[in-house]
């Protein structure tokens, strides 16, 4: 039997209305400067990121005394408990709360702590380290929920209603997705019908709404539908949990971050005032997007967590265990592997501290690099984790209860592997994030020449794209030839790195100019060039995370000259690690088996090769792939459950 996708017919849009959409709800102006957004045209804008920024000294203080304090606490907790028991336990909330660690960048107007972006980083890689659930209860909360989209579009009497509450431990979610609507919101199907008193009445139902089963406060998307002709699109509210017709039906059970209070919550007919709208009727998604750009720098923040300890781990096996008559840390297999995860973590916490230094600065447009940050650093995370399991081998694989129950310390290596898979998916897949970059990183060629590669512009349109198109490119393109990169003794002042800079530079010019090639060979049809796009937006990140390993190490050497030794050491090795890489994508961008792949896989999905499925047995029972989720009301008992008391 084949089940269907429970789809509302109504809801079905064409590719051009679903990019419309999105297209309506990015940033289309670029007020200020990008470093990454430079990059991909090819012009090395070293003055936008050194010397590195640097927080302000009465930030720093009230940072490291905040830290101190926070790891005092974690000291106390034991990440294990939430494992074993899939749950945060109470007091590690209530603590947290105390701390003031669910209002860290809450103003301080609003009862919050007011610190920065980089304090905040650093205080969810420290509780990441004892669990990363509770990294994901904080950021969930903070960087996407309730806190971040007031703190940017909230009214006055918004803040000061909600902002205290949450800075108290009051936890908030953020309600995007649906079961049949991901990453292409002009599917969204919950409403938010106008009623007579002016709110609104909301219906439908929301998926993987992390936090939301203990959430007191909700951030939720749904369309205003066009009635009369008032203002209509996606919106953004702010809703009470405890709201009559809000039902927890499920809490979803995951691979990894096994404390993840995540669930399903159905709407009907919940009741949310006017004055509940935050910013405008059909802003909701570019709010969304929006509080990404700095919501993103938690991803890595946690992945940051992760590779320091498999560094750790990996420095204290790679001498204790021995085989063949040396430690396995000698033998070159493992050396590689831990070159490997030291080169990654300095060049990951180098990304993620100088992305939230230029977000703490505000003085340039981040959107790129924060989507850069969030894009590598989950997959390179993901390739520490298996190194670090294989290094370990059969311990790796072992799971930290059995290893202690055997009287051996208790690495949780198999759990680090599966934590760190989800990564490559929340808040926004690494498919979704190579799309979103490219579209920004060739937003100046669209602006340009987008008219000449529309195939619905009119010809007037298009000999006015022409002339505009040839009076850029007449002067970008001589800039990608000869720049001061190319001299020798460019970027002396960075001694043994210079060189480094300048490959930077280089490749920078290069990757602009196939961009430009790619352009011009496939026009129109570049947008579905996804593998081409996704290598480009790979090299720029590998660019952005050689640029930003090398800046920072020159600010430690400036700061502490041994110390500084060492980090060029690292700097160094990552970025020959890093060129190799880029290498290999740059030649893939004209050598690969793209279009044999596609064919490949719409001949699979054509039923073309369904001998090759026999000979196995499918554990899953016959079922839809996707759940209903008509409106109505819940026939299930409500999960939803409270840490702390309402804060109401």
């Amino acid at each position: 039997m084949r089940h269907q996708s429970a789809t509302a017919p109504g809801l079905q849009v064409t590719e051009g209305q679903a990019r419309a959409v999105a297209e309506a709800a990015r940033e289309a102006q670029w007020g200020q400067p990008s470093f990454a957004k430079e990059l991909y045209l090819g012009r090395f804008r070293l003055d936008l990121v050194h010397p590195h920024p640097r927080p302000a000294r009465d930030d720093q203080t009230a940072g490291a005394q905040f830290l101190d304090r926070l790891r005092r606490f974690c000291e106390t907790c034991d990440g294990q408990v939430v494992e074993r028991d899939a749950r945060i336990p109470d007091s590690v909330v209530q603590g947290l709360a105390e701390l003031g660690a669910f209002g860290i960048k809450i103003p301080r107007e609003y009862g919050g702590l007011g610190l920065s972006q980089v304090s905040y980083n650093r205080a969810l890689i420290l509780v990441s380290s004892v669990h990363p659930s509770i990294s994901a209860l904080l950021s969930a909360h903070q960087s996407i929920g309730v806190p971040e989209p007031l703190k940017l579009f909230g009214s006055p009497e918004q803040k000061r209603a909600y902002l205290p509450r949450c800075a108290r431990g009051a936890i908030s979610a953020f309600l995007l997705t649906e079961p049949d609507v991901g990453s292409d919101p002009a599917r969204l199907r919950m409403t938010a019908r106008p009623v007579a008193d002016g709110g609104y009445l909301l219906d439908g139902v929301k998926l993987w709404t992390t936090n939301g089963v203990v959430a007191e406060l909700l951030v939720v998307m749904a369309r205003v539908p066009d009635v009369d002709g008032l203002r209509a699109g996606i919106t953004a509210f702010v809703v009470e949990a405890d709201t009559p017709g809000i039902t927890v039906e499920h809490r979803n059970a995951f691979m990894g971050l096994r404390g993840l209070e995540n669930g399903v919550t159905r709407f009907h007919q919940v009741h949310v005032p006017a004055q509940n709208v935050i910013g405008q009727v059909g802003d909701g998604l570019r709010i969304a997007l929006t509080t990404l750009n700095t919501g993103r720098l938690s991803i890595p923040a946690t992945c940051v967590a992760a590779s320091k300890y498999a560094l750790k781990v990996a420095r204290e096996w790679g001498r204790e265990r021995v085989q063949w008559g040396r430690p396995v840390g000698e033998h070159a297999a493992v050396a590689q592997k831990i070159a490997f995860i030291a080169a990654t973590t300095f060049a990951m916490e180098a990304v993620l501290d100088l992305s939230a230094q230029m977000a703490d600065e505000g003085r340039n447009d981040i959107r790129i690099e924060s989507a850069l940050a969030k894009l590598w650093s989950s997959e390179m995370a993901w390739l520490v984790a298996d190194e670090l399991v294989q290094l370990r081998g059969g311990r790796g694989y072992e799971t930290a209860e059995s290893l202690a129950a055997r009287g051996e310390r208790p690495v949780p290596a198999e759990q680090l592997l599966r934590d760190m898979r989800i990564n490559r998916i929340f808040e926004g897949s690494t498919e979704i994030m190579h799309l979103l970059v490219a579209r920004e990183a060739v937003d100046t060629h669209l602006s340009v020449a987008g008219d000449l590669i529309d195939p619905g512009a009119s010809l007037k349109t298009k000999g006015k794209a022409a002339v505009r198109a040839g009076g850029f490119y007449s002067h970008w393109l001589p800039h990608l030839v000869t720049v001061p990169g190319q001299h020798p003794h460019s970027y002396a002042e960075f001694g043994s790195l210079a060189g480094e800079l300048q490959y930077v530079e280089r490749a920078a010019r290069r990757l602009a100019r196939a961009t430009f090639y790619g352009m011009a060979r496939w026009q129109g049809g570049l947008e579905r060039r996804q593998g081409f796009l996704g290598r480009v937006v790979d090299i720029g990140a590998e660019l952005f995370a050689m640029s930003a390993s090398v800046v920072r190490a020159e600010m430690l050497r400036t700061d502490d000259p041994a110390e500084g030794e060492t980090a060029y050491e690292l700097a160094e090795a990552f970025c020959q690690q890093s060129r190799i890489r880029t290498e290999a994508l740059f030649n893939r961008l004209w050598h690969n088996t793209d279009t044999q792949d596609l064919d490949l896989a719409q001949q699979v999905m054509h039923d073309r090769f369904t001998w090759l499925e026999e000979g196995v047995l499918d554990p899953a029972p016959d079922g839809p792939w996707i759940a209903p989720s008509e409106p109505g009301p819940s026939r299930e008992r409500n999960l939803a459950r409270r840490f702390l008391p309402s804060h109401h």
